[in-house]
């Protein structure tokens, strides 16, 4: 974050001063977790669902806070400064601060891929120019304008998730974002509980495409019938990507191995060292924008090669004698059904075995859609299916109707029982894909499962077996 002078920030929130030190002059870095607070920085107390950022002034100044921006009607305090709302104050903070830059400024929203996209994206760019992403997943209200203000001086891009759980998230977000570029990953049935319909997720979506400047461009997979109309929102250039001829950016001749993709686009070829082909999509994303900007395709090249898998993100693992493919970071029926294909595509010689758990927020279509993936389990040919969930349950009745082997399946509704049945069935060579919602920590069972292979490693030792002997 570049310096903010006290009095730029009271004149972009409205604030009003009480009792500030005489010596405070700049502002450094922001907070909102007190917990996290560094000597000097500003805390920015916000009311959120979870906490409420006024209940943890005193800590945050016990660890080094200088100052906090808190709303009038619940701290008195000295050393604040004092606003109606912590949270819409930010947001005049992060429009004024997003102001002060020429960076190009790509939102990226989508039900699925927006983290990949927007990891991809930052990889190619960064070949040639400087920029910055949204941390980790820093999407929502709250995430973003805190985003915003990590963009300095010698920046040439930012790259920001918009997330969204009700229509007109996306239009609050892209108003303070301002972004140039837009990308829309795919649209599908995501916090559908939140939004009610199908078709208010399409329209949330698309509240990205409309706000775009003539002087910007979008960037939309053309694959996706849903996403493709919102083409005819865009006041700017589009450009369609994917697979299909009526693209304008197409992947042709895609071979996917276990550990890379590779595929052609006109006359360049591109490889990609991650696993599944449904991160081809981001991989042209990035390709669009990489070429507007004037990159060329050995540049483009160069920032593949430096993208690299994040835990929860379709990261193979080794454990023991076993290969783990860790998609647990969330999970929809798109993703679920991606996560099936890819492995589908994965080459091994022992068992490809799938441990999905349950996939929420999915409202009064939970039952059917944990039934679709089934049926997509059946076509993926998975050797192996270990459901933990009530909902994940459909998936396993699902997938026995339509013809897998009862023997191959195991239906569980806790963690300790689905360890049960990996400890009978895993063999050498074997890989476990393994998938879920939030909800659902399914990220648990890694290190559940390396504990499982050192076990199953002092057993199997010949030292072990003569030390056993002997006694």
């Amino acid at each position: 974050m570049r310096a903010i002078r006290v009095d730029e920030l009271l004149a972009a929130t409205g604030g009003v001063p009480q009792g500030l030190p005489e010596d405070l002059q700049l502002i450094s870095r922001i907070e909102i977790d007190s917990r996290k607070i560094q000597p000097g920085d500003l805390f920015w107390a916000l009311d959120g669902e979870r906490h409420n950022g006024h209940h943890y002034l005193d800590e945050a100044f016990r660890n080094g806070a200088v100052a906090a921006v808190v709303e009038e009607d619940q701290v008195v305090s000295d050393r604040t400064v004092q606003v109606q709302d912590s949270l819409m104050s930010l947001w005049d903070l992060a429009d004024w601060y997003r102001k002060q830059f020429d960076a190009l400024v790509i939102g990226v929203t989508g039900s699925v891929g927006k983290t990949t996209t927007r990891r991809m994206i930052t990889s190619v760019l960064s070949a040639r120019f400087q920029g910055v992403e949204s941390p980790r997943n820093f999407n929502n209200h709250f995430g973003v304008p805190l985003s915003l203000l990590q963009l300095e001086d010698f920046h040439d891009f930012g790259v920001f998730e918009f997330g969204a759980s009700q229509v007109g998230d996306i239009a609050d977000l892209t108003e303070v974002a301002n972004p140039e570029v837009g990308v829309i990953t795919a649209i599908g049935p995501s916090h559908l509980d939140d939004f009610g319909s199908y078709e208010n997720i399409i329209t949330t979506k698309g509240e990205l495409i409309e706000r775009l400047p003539q002087g910007g461009f979008a960037v939309l997979n053309g694959d996706d019938r849903n996403v493709r109309q919102l083409a005819q929102l865009a006041k700017c250039p589009v450009i369609l990507v994917g697979e299909r001829e009526h693209n304008d950016l197409i992947a042709k001749n895609v071979s996917v191995s276990n550990h890379q993709i590779e595929f052609e686009v006109e006359q360049s070829r591109f490889a990609i060292p991650v696993t599944g082909r449904h991160h081809l999509t981001a991989a042209l994303v990035a390709i669009a924008i990489g070429r507007q900007i004037d990159m060329n395709d050995a540049e483009i090249q160069q920032g593949f090669q430096s993208f690299q898998a994040t835990p929860g993100r379709c990261l193979i693992q080794k454990v023991g004698p076993w290969t783990i493919i860790d998609d647990t970071y969330n999970a929809n029926p798109m993703s679920s059904s991606a996560a099936c294909r890819t492995l589908r595509d994965w080459e091994t010689h022992g068992k490809k075995i799938l441990l999905i758990g349950d996939m929420l927020a999915l409202g009064e279509w939970s039952e059917d859609f944990h039934h679709l993936l089934g049926e997509e389990v059946t076509r993926s040919k998975i050797d192996r299916l270990i459901s933990i969930g009530s909902q994940a349950a459909n998936v396993a009745g699902s997938a026995r109707k339509n013809g897998m082997d009862a023997g191959c399946l195991g239906t569980c509704l806790d963690q300790e029982t689905a360890m049960m049945l990996l400890n009978l069935w895993l063999e050498p060579g074997d890989v476990i894909l393994i998938k879920g919602s939030r909800g659902m920590q399914m990220e648990t069972f890694i290190p559940r499962l390396q504990q499982l292979a050192e076990q199953q490693l002092v057993q199997d030792s010949p030292h072990d077996s003569i030390q056993r002997k002997v006694a």
